[in-house]
């Protein structure tokens, strides 16, 4: 039985996502999560194998958790899921341990394909992303975030999503002074001014929570 924890900010895709993976044969989901620090919470209490993460949420989001997850526990595989994919953080990703994406349009089969795949140690790619990815890369708009560190990209990822100083410094475990130093050092590298510039080039490039790059 493999046992599957999900996170997403949204209620009714948690419930949807349980009700449609419980019911399937060798799949038993042990728990939801509503954000990042409680799927690290819930992952060290529940000990999931498999945990079926959203990349957009409040919070330290997606990709900060799955770090978390890994870095604590080896043995726990992740599978991103998201709305869209978010070309230049694919890399991220599989750096921060994930052992695939999906997306949210995935069918319910493909979706299990991909928990059982993960789960037995395998990558998993589905098919719609994949073709994106191969197809970003004769894409001539560069992403301007991939040029910042995994922390830079971390603060401007909560900056752009509406997170205070104050915030920020509280859910990283960083003083204010050092958040602002990252903000500023990202402010330099994307040649913007203010947390507004930043939001609208954040919204270019998909790092808002809700908005898809390709519109």
């Amino acid at each position: 039985m493999i046992k599957v924890l999900i996170v997403d900010d949204h209620h009714l895709v948690r419930t949807s996502l349980a009700r449609l993976l419980d019911g399937e044969d060798g799949l038993q989901v042990i728990g939801e999560a509503a954000n990042g620090e409680e799927a690290i919470s819930l992952s060290r209490s529940l000990k999931p194998d498999v945990v079926l993460m959203d990349l957009r949420m409040p919070g330290i989001g997606g990709l900060e958790a799955t770090r978390k997850i890994v870095r604590s526990d080896p043995d726990i595989r992740v599978l991103a899921l998201t709305g869209f994919m978010e070309d230049s953080f694919a890399q991220r990703l599989l750096e921060a341990g994930a052992g695939g994406f999906i997306s949210k349009e995935t069918q319910v089969a493909d979706m299990v394909d991909a928990v059982r795949s993960v789960f037995a140690g395998r990558r998993y790619i589905s098919a719609d992303i994949a073709q994106r990815l191969v197809l970003s890369r004769f894409d001539p708009d560069e992403n301007p975030f991939d040029q910042l560190s995994h922390r830079e990209l971390q603060v401007a990822m909560m900056i752009v999503n509406c997170q205070r100083v104050a915030e920020i410094s509280d859910r990283l475990f960083l003083s204010p002074k050092t958040v602002n130093t990252y903000r500023y050092r990202i402010f330099e590298k994307l040649g913007v001014e203010t947390d507004v510039e930043l939001t609208h080039l954040g919204l270019r490039y998909g790092l808002v929570a809700g908005f898809d790059t390709t519109h």
